[in-house]
C-alpha cells in the first residue's frame, strides 16, 4: 500500500473546504489544508458575510427616517461615517477567520499558509517548496469576480475591493444585474451615492419569478437608482481628475467616480495544475464532478463554486460534508439540489425557493397561483409607498405547493421556513389550515387567495 503525507489534502479553506478538513478529519483522517490568502474563504472574508453586515448598515438609512413617524427625535441631516462602518465589518471578518482558524486547529487539520498546485493524482507542490503527497486531494479553490475584456477595464472594481474604499463615491457605475449587482446598488444608494445599474439584456436577476423582481426594479426606479438596459461596455476612459467616463452601446456615455464589475464569477481553476492529473474542466474553467463530487481523476474530487453547480455557500457547505461522511466517515452520503432557497438582500430583499410561475407552467401543464400585494404595517405608518408581494405557485392538480416567492421586508427570513413546507411536499390545504400569526408579514402565507 502506498505511503502518503496525508490521507486528505484540501486546496482551499472557504466554506466547502473547512467543512470537508474538519469533518475528515473528526472521522479519523490525517488531513491538511492549504490557503493562501485567509481561512474563511470568499463568504467569510470578501463576500455574504461583510456585505450582509454593510446591507445591515445602508437599511438604517430607511429605517432612521421613517423613525420620526415613531415618535424619535432624528437629527436632521443624518450623518453617516463610512470609515467606522467599514472598520468595524473588517474587525468582524478578523474575528471569523480567527474562529475559523481556531476550529481547523481544534480538530486537528494543519493548516498551511501556501498557494498549492497539483503535480499528479497524489501530488503537490507548494509555494514555499515544499512537495507533499495525498492519498486523496479535494479542491475547493472556489471562484473570482469575471472582468469584462473592455479597453479601461483596469480602472474598475469589483466586489472584492468594494469592502475597503477609503469613501463612499459620489457617482457609481454598476456593470451586472444579478444579485450582486443588486445588493450593492442598494447599498451604495442608501449611503448616498447615485447608482446606476447596467446590464447587457433587459433582465434583471435571471431565475427569480418574473413579477417579484420587476417589482424590486419598479421599487428600485422609484427610490431613485438608474438603469442603462441592451447596454455592453465600449471603453471606460479617466479624465486627470479620476472620474470615469463610460461609453456603452445604445446609450449616452455616463461619467461616474466609480465602476465596479458584477458580472459573474468564474472557477478559480487556473494555474493549478489540474491537467496534470486528467482533470476535466467544463467550458468555464469549471471542474466536472459526479454525484459524490469526485473528478475524472480518481483521486481527485472538488466541492462549492469551483464545480460551478450551485454558488451559494450552503451547498458548498453541505458538499464539504457529504464528501468527508461519505469518503471517511462509512456514511455514503448525496447533496439533493432540489427546493434549494436563496435571496437577494436587496432593498427591499426578495426571496425564492422551488419553481417559479414560469417554470411551473411548463413543467407541470396545469398551475395555480396565489398571492398577496400589500402595503406592511410599518411601511403604512411611515408613509413609505412600497408595497411587499408574496407568491405561491402550486400543482393545478394535486395542490402542492411547487414555489413560494416574496419580495418585502425580512423576505428571507420568512422564506426559510416556508421552505421547508416546500421541501416536504405540502400543500396549499395545509397553509390555509395553518392558524394565521397576527399581525406579521409572515401571516399572509397562510391567507393567500
Amino acid at each position: 500500500m502506498a505511503d502518503y503525507d496525508y490521507d486528505l489534502f484540501v486546496i482551499g479553506a472557504g466554506s466547502g473546504g473547512t467543512r470537508a478538513a474538519r469533518v475528515s478529519a473528526a472521522h479519523g483522517a490525517k488531513v491538511a489544508v492549504a490557503e493562501e490568502y485567509r481561512v474563511g474563504g470568499t463568504c467569510v472574508i470578501r463576500g455574504c458575510v461583510p456585505k450582509k453586515l454593510l446591507v445591515y448598515g445602508a437599511h438604517f438609512a430607511e429605517d432612521l427616517r421613517d423613525a420620526k413617524k415613531f415618535g424619535w427625535n432624528v437629527p436632521d441631516p443624518l450623518e453617516f461615517s463610512w470609515p467606522t462602518l467599514r472598520d468595524n465589518v473588517l474587525a468582524e471578518v478578523d474575528r471569523l477567520n480567527a474562529a475559523y482558524t481556531q476550529t481547523l486547529t481544534n480538530h486537528g487539520v494543519e493548516i498551511i499558509n501556501a498557494r498549492a498546485e497539483v503535480t499528479g493524482p497524489h501530488s503537490l507542490r507548494l509555494s514555499d517548496g515544499r512537495e507533499v503527497t495525498a492519498e486523496t486531494i479535494l479542491v475547493a479553490v472556489g471562484a473570482h469576480p469575471a472582468i469584462p475584456d473592455v479597453e479601461g477595464k483596469e480602472f474598475g472594481i469589483t466586489s472584492n475591493e468594494a469592502f475597503n474604499l477609503d469613501a463612499v463615491p459620489r457617482r457609481i457605475l454598476i456593470a451586472g444585474a444579478g444579485y450582486i449587482a443588486n445588493e450593492f446598488a442598494g447599498i451604495f444608494h442608501q449611503f448616498g451615492a447615485h447608482v446606476t445599474l447596467m446590464n447587457r439584456t433587459q433582465d434583471i436577476l435571471r431565475g427569480y419569478d418574473l413579477q417579484i423582481r420587476d417589482r424590486l426594479l419598479q421599487i428600485s426606479m422609484m427610490k431613485g437608482l438608474d438603469f442603462r438596459f441592451d447596454a455592453t461596455f465600449e471603453k471606460i476612459v479617466r479624465d486627470d481628475d479620476g472620474c470615469l467616463t463610460v461609453h456603452m452601446s445604445g446609450h449616452e456615455p455616463i461619467t461616474v467616480d466609480m465602476v465596479m464589475f458584477a458580472t459573474g464569477r468564474v472557477p478559480n481553476t487556473r494555474g493549478l495544475g489540474l491537467e496534470s492529473a486528467g482533470v476535466e474542466l467544463d467550458d468555464t474553467g469549471a471542474i466536472r464532478v459526479d454525484e459524490d463530487n469526485r473528478s475524472s481523476c480518481p483521486s481527485i474530487y472538488a466541492v462549492g463554486d469551483v464545480t460551478n453547480r450551485v454558488q451559494l455557500t450552503p451547498v458548498a457547505i453541505r458538499e464539504g460534508q457529504a464528501f468527508a461522511d461519505t469518503k471517511y466517515g462509512n456514511k455514503p452520503t448525496r447533496v439533493d439540489y432540489n427546493c434549494i432557497p436563496s435571496a437577494v438582500f436587496s432593498h427591499p430583499p426578495l426571496a425564492g425557493v422551488g419553481l417559479t410561475e414560469s417554470q411551473a407552467r411548463q413543467k407541470l401543464g396545469s398551475v395555480k397561483v396565489y398571492s398577496s400585494d400589500f402595503r406592511p404595517m410599518k411601511n403604512v405608518l411611515a408613509g413609505r409607498q412600497e408595497r411587499a408581494l408574496y407568491k405561491m405557485v402550486c400543482d393545478g392538480e394535486t395542490d402542492r405547493v411547487v414555489g413560494i416567492h416574496m419580495i418585502g421586508p425580512d423576505a428571507p427570513e420568512i422564506l426559510q421556513a416556508a421552505a421547508v413546507a416546500v421541501k416536504a411536499g405540502l400543500t396549499k390545504a395545509d397553509f390555509d389550515a395553518t392558524v394565521a400569526l397576527h399581525p406579521s408579514m409572515a401571516e399572509e402565507l397562510v391567507l393567500l387567495r
